[in-house]
């Protein structure tokens, strides 16, 4: 099953998270019954993650974007630990800062994303500036109307000048099963500091929050930046089919291993008669 095309947000479709199963878990019954699919997705991904950092023709930027507790971080814990922490960085974009403030919202966003060879991910990202801004009024419909233009654009300079693919992600949750984790929070000492309570105030946004994100999918889901719509009540659910999303799409960038720039035969020839001069000074 090819989870691209049963999630992927098409450019221009007008979508409604109604009309999709957050609870949906495609053929398999059971984490268990994932888990060997899910390896080979992330061995596949340390693999190509060896790949880009050797090729250094492109870069992947990955977009997390949720409601709370919809598992951004779970997600990064799980699968993208398949990745080298020293080609990849993880960027949590929380309240702007005051200096933040002071510039375009993208001004702080631009220096995080990823070098050629290197991955970036993105745990909330540039589209808070047209979904919490838009939802709590933050600043008027005029100005956060006109970002979505400004991030399509921003996208495709990544895309253009850098050859920065960029799949961005939508973990969907339903409220019960939201309600539900908020509950583990609140009775599991370790996770305790986790919630707020803000959490349970934002819940009575959630369908001003449900609309602002299907404009998002609507206008801003490219051909060279497409949205996932992923099905998250089921952690294991979601972390097979965001692998096997970033996997595929990573196989696309059809990635070769660089030729050696030094010349290997004279490179041997050294170290053949290193080697030699070493048996002979142990004789």
């Amino acid at each position: 099953m090819d989870y691209r095309k049963e999630f992927i947000v098409e450019p221009g479709r007008q979508v409604r998270l109604k009309d999709f199963d957050p609870g949906y878990k495609g053929k398999h019954l059971s984490h268990a019954e994932a888990l060997p699919e899910m390896q080979q997705h992330l061995e596949e991904l340390s693999r190509l993650q060896h790949l880009l950092y050797a090729e250094k023709k492109h870069a992947l930027l990955i977009v997390l974007q949720a409601l709370d507790a919809a598992g951004k971080d779970g997600t990064i814990n799980h699968v993208m630990s398949a990745f080298n922490p020293q080609g990849a960085t993880v960027t949590g974009f929380k309240q702007p800062t005051a200096e933040e403030l002071e510039h375009d919202f993208l001004w702080r966003v631009h220096p995080h994303a990823p070098a050629k060879g290197a991955i970036a991910i993105f745990n909330r990202s540039h589209y808070e500036d047209v979904l919490v801004v838009r939802v709590h009024k933050l600043v008027a419909r005029e100005v956060w109307s006109t970002r979505y233009d400004l991030i399509n654009g921003f996208e495709k300079l990544l895309r253009c000048e850098n050859q920065t693919r960029i799949v961005k992600f939508f973990l969907h949750l339903s409220r019960e099963e939201q309600l539900k984790r908020f509950k583990q929070r609140l009775d599991d000492p370790a996770r305790n500091w986790k919630i707020s309570a803000s959490d349970y105030k934002e819940r009575e946004c959630w369908d001003a929050y449900t609309e602002a994100y299907e404009e998002v999918f609507a206008k801003t889901s490219q051909e060279h930046a497409p949205w996932y719509i992923i099905p998250s009540d089921r952690k294991w659910f979601r972390n097979l089919a965001v692998s096997q999303i970033l996997a595929a799409t990573m196989r696309d960038m059809g990635m070769q291993m660089p030729k050696p720039q030094a010349n290997l035969n004279e490179i041997r020839q050294e170290y053949h008669a290193a080697a030699g001069k070493k048996g002979k000074a142990k004789g």
